[in-house]
């Protein structure tokens, strides 16, 4: 088998405590006029007020905007960057977590390249670069700051949108952990959850033939080489801290870990992709109004279990990345779908569809609607029909992760 890879991640990631110090050297080498969105709550921290410092004093002019909601409202992005337009920024700064970094993205694409955001919805729409942007996390989950993709919610549309392009990855992106040590533990259980599942998705991804064309006309190109090396990592540091990080968050080491586990997740899935347990949230979050990373964990204890015939060694490896041993591949396998959900179990995310909130009668149509995201059911390493769909969210929903088809 020839070896093939592909990677695309910003020209610049600084990663560790105190890294966001250098948020306003790293600016001035893209412009003079910094617009940047954060959310209300951040805006009025200290921690907020002294990065807006370093961009003062490194001479870049500065215009916030502080009014990032939840799920990125399609319109929301609209406004921001009108409001933004007599300012002129040279380029975009988004601070906080995954919603202010996807309103950053779009706001800095919108402001280059006009029009309104559902003109760009799906996969390379977007026709050149945008302004550039800066990504600071300020949780450990999405993996935004690294991947192509910015996430909203269409008042017109039943579920999430995306807009995916290579154009959307940050120029920077500074990942300072110390910046995550207020976030509290739910948080920090749903966002870790959030980033093992891209890990595992990226890493348990459809492999792909590897024609010159593919990573010229796909955004998502499935497991390769280079994914798989950061996926592992992301995996390993992942298994090792986030537990520790949602009932210790005062400790730096693990908040680290659990920071560059997302980084190295984001890296992975911004190029491998995600599968189902991603495509069968989508209508699952439009019905429980549930957290995102708390849907794609939920389930994916259960895809790993329905994907295992197809992806034993894979499995294998996120075992032994994990801590567990075994005689042979086949029982490593197991060992992972297990050690994935005791973790989840351990820190507070939902063990079964009916806990999540999924109506029993809305199983069908969320079965129905999953199918219908092909970037996502293609990606998955087992293929899917209707019946096995339904099959499996019967056994996600009673919890029998045994029984998984």
């Amino acid at each position: 088998m020839s070896l093939f890879a592909a990677l695309r991640l910003p020209r610049e990631i600084l990663f560790g405590a105190g890294q966001r110090h250098v948020l306003g050297e790293v600016a001035a080498r893209l412009g003079a006029r910094a617009l940047v969105c954060t959310d209300a709550r951040l805006a009025a921290e200290p921690v907020f007020e002294e990065m807006l410092q370093h961009l003062r004093q490194a001479g870049l002019g500065v215009q916030v905007d502080s009014e990032v909601l939840p799920d990125v409202p399609r319109d929301s992005c609209a406004h921001a960057a009108e409001r933004a337009r007599s300012f002129a920024p040279d380029l975009v700064v988004g601070i906080g977590g995954g919603s202010c970094l996807d309103l950053a993205k779009t706001v800095a694409l919108l402001l280059r390249h006009g029009g309104t955001p559902d003109q760009y919805y799906g996969e390379g729409k977007v026709p050149g670069p945008i302004l550039p942007v800066i990504a600071v996390p300020t949780t450990a989950g999405t993996g935004s700051e690294v991947t192509p993709v910015a996430v909203l919610s269409d008042p017109d549309r039943t579920m999430k949108v995306g807009i995916s392009s290579p154009h959307l990855i940050p120029s920077a992106a500074i990942c300072d952990p110390e910046l995550t040590l207020t976030c509290p533990p739910s948080l920090t259980a749903i966002t870790g959850a959030d980033a093992l599942t891209h890990a595992i998705e990226a890493f348990t991804a459809r492999t792909r033939e590897a024609t010159p064309a593919l990573a010229q006309e796909r955004v998502f190109v499935g497991k390769s080489a280079i994914t798989d090396h950061f996926a592992l990592l992301a995996i390993g540091k992942l298994a090792r801290s986030l537990e520790r990080a949602v009932t210790d968050g005062n400790s730096l080491e693990a908040r680290s870990d659990v920071m560059m586990g997302a980084l190295a997740a984001g890296a992975a899935f911004g190029t491998a992709g995600t599968a189902a347990a991603h495509a069968i949230q989508y209508p699952i979050g439009t019905i429980t109004h549930t957290a995102h990373g708390l849907g794609v964990a939920c389930m994916l204890p259960y895809v790993m279990a329905y994907n295992r015939p197809n992806i034993t060694p894979e499995l294998a490896s996120i075992a032994r990345e994990m801590g567990e041993t075994g005689p042979d591949d086949a029982s490593l396998a197991d060992a992972a779908v297990h050690a994935v959900k005791s973790l989840f179990d351990r820190i507070g995310i939902a063990p079964d569809l009916r806990k999540l909130g999924l109506p029993e009668e809305r199983l069908a149509w969320t079965g129905e609607q999953a199918l219908t995201i092909g970037r996502l059911i293609d990606n998955n390493p087992r293929p899917f029909d209707a019946a096995s769909m339904d099959r499996l969210l019967r056994a996600a929903y009673d919890g029998h992760l045994d029984l998984v088809p």
